[in-house]
C-alpha cells in the first residue's frame, strides 16, 4: 500500500476584480451590509467567456511545475465543479485537450462547495491502491455569468467569485501524506441551496417560462444553510483530528471553506481557537465553491502558514448537503 501527498500547487483568478462598491451600482445593497453579513469585501469575475477548463488551465501548469514533473506524468486528471462549459462532455474532457494528454482518464465530480476534499478522497485511494502515480485535481467555477445581478437576487449573487485552484497528488517518500479523509452528506436539505433549471426529466429541459421564474438561477434558504453550516464544520473537523489522534494543540491550520467569514467565526469559536488557527482570504474572492479550498490552502502556503511537516485539516460544507475534511502532514 502506497502514501500519498499534495506535490504541488497551483491558483488563478480572473484579473477584474469586482467591488462590493460596484455590487451597489447593480443592486440595492451596500458595502456595510456584505462586510457585515459575509465578511466578503470583493471577488473576482470574468469579463468575457471563459470556460471552466480554460481558468483552470493556468493553475494546473503551475500545480505541476510546483510538483517537480512534467505533464506527461499526470496520469488521471479529476475536475470539481457545478458551472461545466456544458452539460456533456465534462470540463475535466476539455481541460485535458488544453493539457495535450489524450488518452488519459478524466473525471468530473459534482459535490459543490465539498467537491475539491472528495476529489482529495478519490485521489488518495487510487495513489494509495498503485492505480495512479500523478494525479491532477482541480476545484473551479465561473459563477459570475449564473447570477441574478438584481436585487431579487442579491442575497446569492454578493457571495460568489470565479477562480481556480490545482493540486498535484502523487505518491509519497517522505513524511508528507494525506493521512485521512471523511465524507458525508444529507440529501433531505437538497433543496435548501439550488439551481432548479435546466430540468433533466422535463421536455424541454429550460424552457421561457422557467427562465421567467427564475428557476434557473440560484436559490438558498441562507437561515437554514448557516444553522446547518455551524453544527457540522466542528463535526467533521473533530472526526478528521479523531482519526489522527490528535488534539486541537495538535493542529497547526485548519483550512475551511470559505462560505461567510461568521460561519469561520464560528467554527474558530468551537474549536475553541482564534482566527489564526482557522484560515480565511473569503474577502477578497467570495465564496468559490468547489475553489475555495485550494485557493485557500495556495494563499496559506504563499503566507507561510503552512510548513513542511504542519498538521492541516481542510473541512468543507455545502450544497446537498455534503461535507468533508481530510488530515494532511505537510
Amino acid at each position: 500500500m502506497y502514501r500519498s501527498r499534495i506535490a504541488g500547487i497551483g491558483a488563478n483568478v480572473p484579473e477584474n476584480v469586482v467591488t462590493n462598491y460596484d455590487l451597489e451600482k447593480m443592486m440595492d445593497t451596500s458595502n456595510e451590509w456584505i462586510v457585515e453579513r459575509t465578511g466578503i469585501r470583493e471577488r473576482r469575475w470574468v469579463t468575457q467567456p471563459t470556460g471552466a477548463a480554460e481558468l483552470a488551465f493556468p493553475a494546473c501548469l503551475e500545480a505541476i511545475g510546483d510538483a517537480g514533473v512534467e505533464k506527461k506524468d499526470i496520469d488521471f486528471i479529476i475536475v470539481a465543479t457545478i458551472t461545466p462549459e456544458h452539460p456533456m462532455p465534462g470540463t475535466s474532457s476539455f481541460l485535458q485537450t488544453l493539457l495535450e494528454l489524450p488518452g488519459v482518464p478524466t473525471l468530473d465530480i459534482r459535490v459543490q462547495c465539498s467537491g475539491f476534499v472528495y476529489g482529495l478522497s478519490i485521489a488518495d485511494q487510487y495513489i494509495r491502491t498503485g492505480r495512479y502515480k500523478n494525479i491532477l485535481l482541480v476545484g473551479v467555477e465561473v459563477q459570475s455569468v449564473g447570477l441574478n445581478l438584481t436585487t431579487e437576487g442579491r442575497d446569492v449573487a454578493v457571495l460568489f467569485g470565479d477562480g481556480a485552484g490545482a493540486v498535484v497528488v502523487s505518491r509519497s517518500d517522505d513524511s508528507s501524506e494525506i493521512l485521512s479523509t471523511h465524507l458525508g452528506g444529507d440529501g433531505r436539505y437538497a433543496k435548501e441551496l439550488w439551481c432548479e433549471a435546466p430540468i433533466g426529466y422535463k421536455s424541454p429541459r429550460i424552457s421561457k417560462e422557467m427562465i421567467d421564474q427564475g428557476k434557473h438561477y440560484p436559490k438558498m434558504n441562507g437561515r437554514q444553510v448557516f444553522k446547518h453550516a455551524v453544527t457540522i464544520f466542528p463535526k467533521v473537523v473533530y472526526t478528521a483530528m479523531r482519526a489522527q489522534n490528535w488534539t486541537i494543540e495538535d493542529v497547526d491550520l485548519v483550512v475551511p471553506h470559505q462560505a461567510n467569514i461568521r460561519i469561520i467565526e464560528a467554527l474558530a469559536k468551537k474549536l475553541g481557537v482564534g482566527l489564526d488557527k482557522v484560515y480565511s482570504n473569503i474577502h477578497k474572492y467570495g465564496n468559490t465553491t468547489a475553489a475555495s479550498i485550494p485557493l485557500a490552502l495556495y494563499d496559506a502556503l504563499k503566507e507561510g502558514k503552512i510548513k513542511k511537516g504542519s498538521n492541516v485539516i481542510l473541512a468543507a460544507f455545502g450544497s446537498g448537503f455534503t461535507w468533508a475534511s481530510a488530515a494532511i502532514r505537510w
